[in-house]
Parts: C-alpha cells; structure tokens; sequence
C-alpha cells in the first residue's frame, strides 16, 4: 500500500490482452476486463463464465448493479482458479456509514473470501432512509478512512475510488484522515470524454486510471465517428478494437461491457497489432464530446463531475 508522503508510482508492461498494469501497491491487474453495469443477471453469469473461458482475468461489478451473485457463479461455473482473476468491486452510497457490512455482502454474494480491488463507487455518503439526502455529518472522506481499515483484514487486497475528478481527489488526499493513496481512480473514458489532465492528476499522484463506458456505451456515437470509421478500416480491425487498443496504449486499464460472446470475444482481439502515433493522436483529437455517465440524480449536496477535467 501506499502512503502519503511517499513517492507512489504505476507502471505499464506487455502489449495487448498482455498489458498489465503495477499499481501503487505493487499488485498487478490485467489491463482490459469485463465489465457488467446494466448487465443482466442471468445474463451476465454466461457473460463472465464465456469471457473466463476465453481467457480474461479481470471481472468489474459493484453492489450497485444488483448482480453480484450471478457474477460470482459466472466465476465458478468458468472452472478458472480464483486466484488467476481480478475481481473488483464497489461500495454503494448508502452503505458509506457502514463499510464493514457492505464489503460483506460483497463477498457473500460474489462466493469468495477477498476481492482484488474495492472502490469508493461515488463521492456521495447517501442516506439510505431516504435516497434524495446526503448524511450532513459523513463525507466521503470519513468513508476512506473506514475503507482504509479493511487492508488489514484479508478481505480486500486494495483499495481506491471512482468517478473522483481532481477537485475531490484534492479533498481525499490532502485531508487528515487520509493515510493512504487509492490505488486506482475508475471514471468514464473514451475518445470523446478522454480527460486528459485527469488521466495526468492521477498518474502525478501515483494512482491508475482504469477506463469504464471505454466504448462510449451502448449505441454509441463513436461508431458513427466518420475518422474512427475510417481508422479502423485501414487497420483491419473494428471501431470498439481501435479504441480499446487507444485506452491500453494511452496508459489506461479499460473494461467493456458486453454481454454477447462474439463481442465478448471481438473485444479480446487485442495481440499482434498497435496503433502508431499518428493513428493514437487520430482518436486523441477527435473533436465531438458526449458523457454516458452524469452526477444530476445524486442527492443535493453530493458533486462528482466539476466538468474541468479536459
């Protein structure tokens, strides 16, 4: 784990579905998984057991998305050793004010003793008596420092936040209570929301940027984006390949969601191939900007998105 104060780095090796990513704790996450927002749950059992078997070794869900049980049979019906997959998770917003708990129903759900990574899934401590407030006297803060308590129980192995843009990762970093550096920061990332300056805060802090809506979403405009079209033309591969290549290739970990083997498969098809630079900046520099992702339905007082991440 990293401390504050101490000089905490992340580095980047392999190509492809070889990349791996050394967080600050000097654990190594494959970098392209699964991801399973908004997938169903009978779906996404055979979601995570086909994307196993093909050989992924990062699965991504939170309690959140109500399908954690049938994530953790996708896992055991695959036949892969747990101890061969990165498994993250997210603790909920109304459960800010009780993370013991919440990380056990995580795992009771998920049928495993640990999870690889646990995440903050928002900076909001919601009421869970009434879901439009916001606690007065609990902040995201008070949460770290309960989240922090759990790297020494064996049930999480490290810990980290998501959709913290620069301003609340300064309040995080910078307060008291904060003993440890996240070792990762999920937020959304694409083509046309690529945040450059935050990609660069987290990276100067020594904290990953893992990528999530790395396609833009469903129906997604990029598919359409006439460059991208393009692009992936000359190179043989389809627009969601490109773009998972660009996320890999710009330091990024990226988990696309699908629930179909073929895609499952299609978005593996990462190996013998890169984009050079001329091709990486293509994307970089595409000009539309769309967000799958607002923070307009967290309760008043709760901000995530501060919209100068660009």
């Amino acid at each position: 784990m990293a401390q504050i104060g101490s000089q905490a780095t992340t580095s980047q090796e392999g190509h492809g579905t070889k990349t791996v990513f050394t967080l600050n704790t000097g654990d190594k996450m494959p970098g392209i998984g699964l991801g399973t927002w908004q997938s169903k749950p009978n779906e996404v059992r055979e979601a995570v057991k086909n994307a196993l078997q093909l050989g992924y070794r990062h699965i991504d869900t939170a309690l959140a998305y109500g399908n954690e049980a049938e994530v953790g049979d996708g896992i055991k019906e695959s036949g892969v050793p747990r101890n061969e997959i990165w498994l993250t998770t997210k603790l909920d917003n109304p459960w800010h004010k009780r993370v013991p708990q919440g990380i056990e129903s995580s795992l009771k759900d998920l049928k495993t003793d640990y999870v690889d990574l646990y995440l903050m899934h928002w900076p909001s401590s919601t009421d869970p008596d009434d879901l439009k407030k916001h606690y007065p006297d609990w902040s995201f803060t008070d949460t770290w420092r309960e989240m922090q308590k759990l790297l020494g129980t064996g049930k999480v192995r490290n810990i980290g936040v998501s959709n913290f843009e620069q301003e609340n990762l300064e309040k995080l970093l910078s307060h008291p209570d904060t003993k440890i550096i996240p070792a990762v920061n999920q937020v959304e990332l694409h083509p046309n929301h690529p945040s450059p300056k935050l990609i660069e805060f987290n990276k100067s802090k020594g904290i990953h940027s893992t990528a999530y809506s790395c396609l833009g979403s469903t129906d997604s405009p990029l598919y359409k984006d006439k460059t991208l079209l393009e692009l992936a033309e000359k190179k043989g591969k389809s627009p969601q390949q490109c773009m998972l290549q660009w996320g890999l290739q710009r330091g990024t970990s990226v988990i696309p969601k699908s629930v179909t083997t073929k895609r499952i498969e299609a978005n593996f098809q990462l190996d013998g191939w890169e984009l050079n630079e001329e091709e990486m900046q293509k994307i970089s520099n595409l000009k539309d900007r769309f967000k799958v992702c607002g923070d307009s339905w967290l309760p008043e007082g709760a901000k995530a998105f501060f919209g100068n991440d660009e």
